[in-house]
């Protein structure tokens, strides 16, 4: 048994210890508390997987838990809103898609703006979106697909996972520039509408990178282009669509950090830089890589340029 001495003696090496970490916290004026991080869509998916990749490592970061909370439901706008009208001390997040920033204030009546209502961050990754064919379909490229929808304007449909979705603007941002026509078939969800294409039921499809790459790995499905502004990792041989004739054409899923509005900007600033070093992390980037989403940081300003310059482009893309 311990005797009263060495007990006391290793009572005073722990406090000696702890009270170092305790004046730390004590000085530390951000985190203080567990953070909530709103990802407004169901779980599974790349925000959500995003989301807890990142709360992990910031977790260890800030001493603090970081709670991932799912809150679905009207394209995003519930949990986005969610956290619009949440207070703005730096202990709740949003985990917000382009949709969110840069789409739905153009398809919506919403009860906030996103412009106004959030401080921005940090983008955090993006997604690419892949323009596939059924293998039925006489087109190799792009070229050929615009050759063959100006020659059978009536025979080609695309889907998409639903009216508004990334999937269905990105088809309609292509059928403005290429001046086809392509009609459109909304799907409820990613699932069906990939389904359909692969039957050969519908015969386009721009989807997600992580959707569809196993059936273009299999030869199920065909790749003909990249729709956004650089090729995709996990397809390097497939050129963008502006490489392929569509010098202006740029579409791809981007997910981005945001807090309410009048969050302090210290608190910004360490919250940017703490998460900019995460996705820096080779171990980070190499998890996220294998879920399709490209690891990408950037300034609160370059975020806010990048929906607002969206949320022009999509807005002009809709109305037309």
């Amino acid at each position: 048994m311990p005797s009263p001495l060495r007990l006391a003696v290793a009572g005073v090496l722990a406090l000696a210890v702890t009270l170092p970490a305790i004046a730390q916290d004590a000085d530390r004026a951000w985190p203080k508390k567990p953070i909530r991080m709103i990802v407004p869509f169901t779980p599974g998916g790349s925000n959500d997987v995003l989301a807890r990749s990142l709360s992990q490592h910031l977790g260890k970061t800030w001493g603090q838990p970081v709670v991932v909370e799912n809150k679905p439901g009207a394209a995003g706008n519930i949990g986005a809103e969610l956290v619009a009208r949440a207070p703005s001390d730096g202990y709740t997040l949003l985990i917000a898609a382009n949709n969110v920033m840069s789409v739905n204030p153009a398809l919506y009546r919403l009860g906030f703006d996103p412009a106004k209502d959030f401080a921005p961050v940090s983008l955090l990754g993006t997604v690419p979106i892949v323009l596939v064919v059924n293998p039925s379909l006489p087109a190799k490229d792009v070229a050929q697909l615009v050759s063959y929808a100006k020659a059978n304007p009536t025979k080609l449909n695309y889907a998409s996972s639903g009216t508004g979705s990334p999937q269905h603007l990105s088809a309609e941002l292509f059928n403005k520039l290429a001046g086809v026509r392509m009609t459109h078939v909304p799907y409820k969800g990613a699932a069906p509408a990939t389904a359909d294409v692969l039957a050969g039921q519908v015969q386009v499809l721009f989807a997600p990178i992580n959707s569809v790459l196993p059936h273009i790995k299999s030869g199920k499905l065909r790749a003909l282009a990249v729709a956004g502004e650089s090729r995709a990792q996990l397809l390097p041989d497939v050129p963008t669509i502006a490489q392929a004739g569509y010098p202006a054409y740029r579409s791809d899923i981007w997910i981005a950090l945001v807090a309410p509005a009048g969050t302090p900007a210290d608190v910004v600033r360490q919250i940017q830089t703490e998460t900019r070093n995460t996705l820096a992390d080779p171990a980070v980037i190499e998890t996220l890589a294998q879920q399709g989403i490209e690891a990408k940081s950037t300034t609160p300003d370059a975020l806010r340029a990048l929906a607002a310059s969206d949320l022009a482009r999509w807005t002009d893309v809709i109305k037309s």
